[in-house]
């Protein structure tokens, strides 16, 4: 049995090695599909292909977004020396002084911007290492699978959340049943009542009266929609009981058990029964929006 799924999570995977750590962070919210971005530093291109085709492996909807932070070790990231350029200021300095630089005066030199190159070319060197490539896509496999495994949690509370849901329809359907006997007396004692108030001279034909109550009785015979009812209740529990991916089609079962429950008011006869019909369509709601977090 497939375990059921929500769309929010959040997840972090760190680590560290001889060139430096890394840090993988992956978030997801509520999506109709499944999107995946991806934020990483320069040089690392390749790790959004990675996560992009590793995503599908664990989800089917949510907006993912994964961002990875690399930090160069310092032995690493200790920087380049543009040779050309301080080899130019070296000869213009002894060209205008006429006498070759001091150690120290060559230091100085090399705080001349763009002389030393820090950090940034180290670290695109590293996002064409393979080794740390292999590493990097390793974890990124890691924290999306962190990030299902949270899912994976918050959906185990979902279903507990819209099982209970189910139970209180169900609770409420038993007692609009119990109602639905009481449709026909209500209609005949409503328009016996109606007649005599305008037909006080009796005129009405008995037969007549008893068609039309007969009739009306038939319109607002709720029992079709008590059984539609149960049978999208079942149809329910069997897809919480499957689990993701079923957001989509708990979202439509929602929509059709709103339209039972608006049919219920509006056949209803009875204060108690329409008060019934209108506590379902509350818990529909609830369970509408609580159904639009499941994968």
């Amino acid at each position: 049995m497939t375990a059921l799924s929500g769309m929010t999570g959040f997840a972090r995977v760190s680590g560290e090695a001889e060139w430096g750590s890394w840090a993988w962070e992956a978030k997801s919210v509520n999506g109709r599909g499944l999107d995946v971005r991806v934020a990483y530093p320069p040089g690392f291109e390749t790790m959004e292909r990675v996560v992009k085709a590793a995503a599908p492996k664990y989800f089917q909807r949510g907006s993912l977004q994964v961002s990875l932070r690399v930090d160069v070790a310092a032995n690493v990231a200790s920087g380049t020396i543009n040779e050309d350029l301080l080899d130019s200021l070296v000869a213009s300095a002894e060209a205008r002084y006429g006498s070759a630089l001091s150690g120290e005066a060559i230091a100085s030199l090399m705080n001349v911007k763009g002389v030393v190159e820090a950090g940034g070319a180290s670290l695109r060197d590293l996002g064409t290492d393979e080794d740390v490539g292999a590493a990097l896509s390793d974890a990124a496999e890691e924290v999306l699978k962190a990030l299902k495994d949270e899912r994976l949690r918050e959906g185990d509370m979902l279903g507990g959340v819209l099982g209970q849901l189910l139970a209180d329809m169900e609770d409420l359907r038993a007692t609009a049943d119990g109602l639905a006997g009481t449709q026909p007396g209500l209609i005949q004692e409503r328009l016996t009542r109606q007649l005599g108030e305008l037909d006080t001279n009796g005129r009405v034909d008995k037969e007549r009266l008893a068609a039309e109550i007969a009739l009306s009785a038939a319109k607002a015979d709720v029992r079709e929609e008590l059984d539609r009812l149960s049978a999208h209740f079942v149809s329910a529990r069997e897809l919480l009981a499957a689990g993701s991916p079923v957001g989509r089609k708990l979202d439509f079962l929602a929509q059709e058990l709103n339209r039972e429950a608006n049919t219920l008011c509006s056949k209803s006869a009875s204060l108690d029964l329409t008060n019934a019909g209108l506590g379902l369509k509350g818990l529909i709601d609830q369970f509408k929006e609580q159904a639009a977090n499941v994968e």
